[in-house]
């Protein structure tokens, strides 16, 4: 791809270098001549649809900044394509890039419900919320195809667990009728994530996600069903969405959300290179004040990993994201609370089944 075309339906423009790898693939200029004089395409932009075989899917979550201690993952990578998540550092770990492969090579985990099963069934498993998605997406499109997501809900409900979900999809609202279930007993909570109220920065930022639109129905519709619903509006990035903070706030507020929250967006790993390329194309009459202003929150960086400070930034800008944040919770939250969920029924049907002595 030429350095300054855009690659439309895609956040990540290009593949960066797995850190990982001995070796790196490079795209020569003589190869893409030569495809373009035989007409041929020189890489393919469809996602890719790869089975693996995990012994484990449940992950301890030792990170205090996250707000979860148990999470679980269906999908590794995410089609939704957000050019600033976190998790495109973890495809490396599988031996792709960050960048594209992250968004076309979706790693399927079938045999999730099957080891989510067996592990709170385990006579020494102690019921915590086990949250979906802590790192990708498991209402991205490839669920609409395997439907593992839906699966693993059935677990949840039939063992009278806590599971907690995140995500940007409206497909969420699929399963409402186990979500209803769950809820009746008070084990399920809805995290649903609203980064603008612009179509053409979310079509930006996020391309292959629901609208804006689609996923205020879907808080809507969830709260309408009495189901508890946090509104994650995140993360905040200076001079592209963070002068949304209080319109965002009143529009989750309007549409039912009990709370939210937000993060101060950091760059880590390939991310600050993939998030540089990205920006430079995507809005080139920005981009520098941009990376000035994410740098102005992180001492200089545009990524502080220490604990406790990474998520929330520092300095003037950062200060002035939460200042609006407080505005925003006691001007539109100031009744409202998202509950904790139920832990105490699962010991109970540990076997599937309520035990009566």
């Amino acid at each position: 791809m030429p350095s300054n075309e855009f690659l439309k339906g895609r956040g990540a423009q290009k593949n960066t270098d797995n850190r990982f790898l001995k070796h790196v693939f490079e795209m020569r200029d003589d190869f893409l001549e030569f495809c373009r004089l035989e007409g041929e395409e020189h890489e393919s932009n469809k996602t890719q649809y790869t089975p693996i075989f995990p012994k484990t899917i449940i992950n301890k979550v030792d990170s205090p900044d996250v707000g979860m201690g148990y999470s679980m993952n269906p999908y590794q990578g995410c089609e939704h394509g957000c050019i600033y998540c976190y998790a495109r550092n973890t495809h490396e770990y599988w031996g792709y890039s960050a960048g594209l492969d992250f968004e076309r090579r979706i790693l399927v985990k079938k045999a999730a419900p099957q080891l989510l099963e067996a592990k709170i069934k385990h006579k020494n498993w102690k019921a915590h919320t086990i949250v979906l998605s802590g790192n990708t997406d498991c209402y991205q499109p490839a669920e609409q195809k395997f439907e593992i997501t839906r699966k693993c809900l059935e677990v949840f409900l039939k063992y009278r667990h806590p599971v907690g979900i995140i995500t940007k999809n409206a497909l969420v609202l699929r399963d409402l009728d186990i979500l209803s279930e769950l809820n009746e007993n008070q084990l399920i909570g809805v995290n649903v994530s609203v980064t603008s109220l612009s179509e053409k920065t979310r079509r930006k930022l996020e391309p292959r996600t629901a609208s804006i639109q689609k996923r205020l129905k879907t808080i809507q519709v969830l709260s309408e069903n009495k189901i508890p619903v946090n509104a994650m509006l995140a993360p905040m990035i200076p001079g592209i969405n963070s002068h949304e903070l209080l319109p965002l706030a009143k529009a989750v507020a309007d549409h039912g959300a009990l709370s939210f929250g937000l993060t101060v967006v950091r760059l880590n790993g390939a991310i600050g290179q993939i998030f540089s390329d990205w920006i430079r194309k995507a809005m080139p009459d920005r981009a520098e004040k941009v990376l000035h202003q994410i740098q102005d929150c992180h001492g200089g960086t545009v990524n502080d990993s220490r604990f406790g400070t990474r998520t929330k930034g520092e300095g003037v800008i950062a200060e002035q994201i939460h200042e609006m944040a407080h505005i925003a919770r006691k001007r539109y939250f100031n009744d409202r609370n998202f509950p904790s969920l139920n832990t105490e029924l699962h010991e109970q049907y540990k076997d599937g089944q309520m035990r009566l002595f």
